[in-house]
């Protein structure tokens, strides 16, 4: 019988969000096959053409509206709730939808759709539903405005308290993640390094499949809710 005390760090990509109507990037009618990565994903591609990077996000900001949680997000939410042990949830996502399903706290790797960000200072605020470029930063009025977004060739935020937690792992979930983005695909080995159990949920097995100890294959609205329920019969 698994510990009821047991720490759960978990992993989320944008397969859990893809049930929501979310358009995922790695799909083959995905978000890459219609913008090139160096377009609308670096600092380079927002520093030729800021108008194409920031209605790109415009738009994937005025579909989170559109699309709720679902019941993945739901589970993951009742399991930080009612789970004695302690819950981490990382995201690699920058929808809301965790928020929404119920989580209190989710570590954002990438950023959020939800925020922007002063490229003078690093002061963050809400966006607005439409950003511009050239939109002034309100804490030092620089015209310096950006989505809240980690870009291709940036450091993912929060890496030192990811690492720390992923070092205290009892159990390491993967859920919808293709394995193919670093350094979110080696936290595998790191929480087996820790001596974490791990289990990957997917629709098929990911670039780093071949690490974990245990595989659930299916619609993370199936597989992550009935895994949540088995969690919380442990105490």
């Amino acid at each position: 019988m698994p510990d009821p005390d047991a720490k759960i760090v978990i992993l989320t990509g944008a397969g859990i969000s893809a049930e929501s109507g979310i358009d995922t990037f790695r799909a083959e009618d995905g978000l890459w096959a219609q913008h090139r990565v160096e377009d609308v994903a670096t600092p380079e591609g927002f520093a030729r053409d800021p108008e194409l990077v920031v209605n790109f996000y415009n738009a994937r900001r005025a579909q989170l509206p559109e699309v709720e949680p679902n019941p993945a997000h739901r589970a993951l939410a009742q399991l930080e709730q009612a789970h004695r042990g302690e819950v981490v949830l990382i995201t690699q996502n920058v929808d809301d939808l965790h928020e929404r399903g119920g989580s209190e706290t989710v570590y954002h790797m990438h950023g959020t759709l939800n925020s922007a960000l002063c490229a003078a200072c690093d002061h963050r605020w809400p966006a607005p539903l439409i950003m511009a470029p050239g939109d002034p930063c309100p804490a030092c009025n620089a015209t310096a405005a950006r989505p809240d977004i980690v870009w291709f060739g940036e450091m993912p935020y929060d890496m030192d308290a990811l690492f720390a937690h992923l070092g205290e792992a009892d159990i390491f979930a993967a859920i919808g993640t293709s394995g193919n983005v670093y350094p979110a695909a080696g936290f595998v080995a790191e929480a087996r390094r820790a001596g974490a159990h791990t289990i990957e949920f997917n629709l098929e097995p990911s670039a780093v499949g071949n690490q974990f100890q245990e595989h659930r294959t299916g619609p993370a609205s199936h597989t992550v809710s009935a895994w949540v329920e088995d969690v919380l019969k442990w105490g």
